[in-house]
C-alpha cells in the first residue's frame, strides 16, 4: 500500500472536464476530478494549449509536465502531471 501511495503521488493522473470558451480561465475541483475552465476555443488545439497551461499553473509545474493520456480530441480527459 505504501509503494502504490508513493506512485501515485509523484505521477498523479486526473480526470478533467473542459469547458472552452469561457469567460474566464479558472479550474474548480470536483468530488470526480477537476473543471478547467478556458478563454480558448476548441478548434486546432487551442483549448488544450490552453488547458495544459492552466494546470501547470495550478499544480507549479511547467507545461511539459503536463501529459494527455485519453481525451486529446474530447471534453473529457485523463492527464498526468509529472512531478
Amino acid at each position: 500500500i505504501r509503494d502504490a501511495l508513493y506512485v501515485l503521488l509523484i505521477m498523479p493522473y486526473q480526470n478533467i472536464r473542459v469547458i472552452p470558451k469561457a469567460k474566464q480561465t479558472k479550474i474548480v475541483e470536483e468530488s470526480w476530478g477537476l473543471k478547467v475552465y478556458v478563454t480558448a476555443p476548441a478548434e486546432k488545439g487551442k483549448a488544450n494549449k490552453a488547458v495544459r497551461e492552466a494546470l501547470a499553473e495550478h499544480f507549479g509545474v511547467k507545461k511539459d509536465q503536463i501529459w494527455f493520456i485519453t481525451g486529446l480530441r474530447n471534453r473529457n480527459k485523463v492527464v498526468e502531471i509529472r512531478k
